[in-house]
């Protein structure tokens, strides 16, 4: 990616001659190394980010494991797509000196190894192999572009406010699950900066799990099983919904369905549209009876009822009347709306504990948008295109006339939200949860030893 051809001076770096501007828009809008370094150099949140993957192991307490974080693995891609893998920080200040020389386009975290990841060679010399992962937080990764069957508004990357909801009700589904399901606590949303959702699950218990037991969490929420050849992507076999997915269904589905993306897609306001849905109905002549019934009332032009809402409810009338019960079709109507709006996971991501996955507060580069955490709890609120952009907050720094020896520069800027929500929180409440855990293990091992010791 090359560099923006404006001088970098038209920033004001060192905020020697402030430019008087009135508001943010100083800065062109744009991605390069420039930008980034002064994103990297005034308000890119180390400690907070360094703490959160320590997990309370850069404390003093004995208990403490010392080497915890200079195992875990970050990867950075620089300009011009040049990938270091297996980097590894002892501390807070390491880990930004580092960023700040080498101004990575992207920075991913992957996860805590057996060993320093930066030595992994001298281990593999010795015949045995020890470097292997031994920890990672249980990650989810959700994309819009694997919606694009079922969005007529946007496509590839792009999204809009009529197709982002697909991510928010993808949000709701899995943090309700997670927590209510699996007991989990310590959930972070990020927004990825362009396209999707990135949720890591990072109570100790789910940094633990084995691979096998993460297939297993992922299969848990997996009910589109969509190959492109494949008509019909979901299949809800049984007598009775798995009550996770009854719960999804009654609680945010359906009416996430019948009010807002029926028609935000109009999904049946086209012959092609309207075949697809037909598809996938088991049952040939019912699909036909439908499909006459609509070709029948284009022309009468359904009074003032939306052709969209109408249509859906010939479908349903059709699908749960009594004489179609028989024939196994009333879960269809179930099937269609899980379709078209349950979430769709990336499994791989989830599965494999080696996985690398974008940090939190990353500039995207193709946007130029942080990847902020997004608040489950009012997931409803966030807007994707109103998350702050890279020369934006240049802007905001250049307008709020920053000093260049400022801890806290982000306060002057619409990163102040973002940041403190990720204090306050995610990391507050999982700090104190981990530093009670490492004591009590502390406590348990040293009362095992005077046990022993009292044979």
């Amino acid at each position: 990616m090359g560099r923006d051809d404006e001088p970098v001076d038209s920033m004001e770096i060192d905020g020697q001659q402030q430019l008087k501007v009135e508001g943010p828009a100083a800065v062109p809008e744009g991605f390069n190394a420039d930008y980034l370094r002064v994103y990297y150099g005034k308000l890119f949140p180390y400690g907070d980010f360094f703490k959160w993957l320590c997990y309370a192991n850069d404390g003093k307490h004995p208990g403490c494991d010392q080497s915890y974080v200079g195992r875990r693995e970050f990867s950075f891609t620089l300009e011009n797509d040049i990938y270091l893998r297996f980097q590894s920080f002892d501390s807070a200040a390491e880990l930004e000196s580092s960023i700040k020389e080498k101004c990575p386009f992207k920075i991913d975290v992957g996860p805590v190894y057996s060993v320093d990841p930066a030595k992994r060679h001298a281990y593999a010399q010795s015949g045995n192999n020890v470097f292997v992962p031994v920890e990672r937080e249980l990650i989810f990764d959700i994309d819009i572009s694997d919606y694009d069957d079922v969005r007529y508004c946007c496509s590839g990357a792009d999204v809009c406010s009529d197709c982002w909801p697909l991510m928010t009700i993808a949000i709701k589904i899995l943090d309700t699950s997670l927590r209510d399901d699996f007991g989990f606590n310590h959930i972070l949303w990020v927004y990825s900066g362009r396209r999707g959702v990135h949720c890591w699950v990072c109570d100790t218990r789910a940094r633990k799990l084995s691979n096998e037991q993460r297939a297993a969490v992922a299969d848990y929420f997996r009910v589109y099983k969509g190959g492109e050849n494949a008509l019909k992507k979901v299949s809800l076999a049984g007598p009775v919904l798995h009550p996770f997915l009854a719960r999804s269904y009654t609680d945010v589905l359906e009416s996430f369905f019948e009010d807002k993306l029926l028609l935000s897609q109009q999904l049946f306001a086209s012959e092609e549209r309207c075949q697809k849905i037909l598809d996938l109905i088991p049952d040939e002549n019912v699909a036909s009876e439908l499909h006459e019934k609509w070709q029948g009332n284009r022309q009468s032009s359904i009074s003032k009822e939306d052709v969209n809402a109408a249509r859906w409810k010939q479908l349903k009338t059709t699908l749960q009347s009594g004489k179609h019960k028989a024939q196994g079709l009333r879960r269809c109507v179930e099937e269609i709306i899980f379709s078209y709006t349950y979430p769709r996971l990336d499994m791989e991501v989830s599965k494999h504990m080696n996985h690398l996955l974008k940090a939190p507060f990353c500039i995207h580069p193709k946007t130029g948008r942080v990847c902020v955490p997004i608040d489950p709890n009012n997931c409803d609120d966030f807007d994707p295109t109103a998350v702050p952009t890279l020369s934006q907050l240049l802007g905001e720094l250049n307008a709020a006339g920053f000093q260049t020896d400022s801890e806290n520069n982000w306060e002057r800027t619409s990163l102040e939200k973002s940041i403190k929500f990720f204090r306050t929180s995610f990391l507050q409440p999982l700090l104190k949860v981990c530093k009670e855990e490492l004591e009590s293990a502390y406590n348990a091992k040293l009362q095992q030893s005077k046990n022993s010791l009292n044979w």
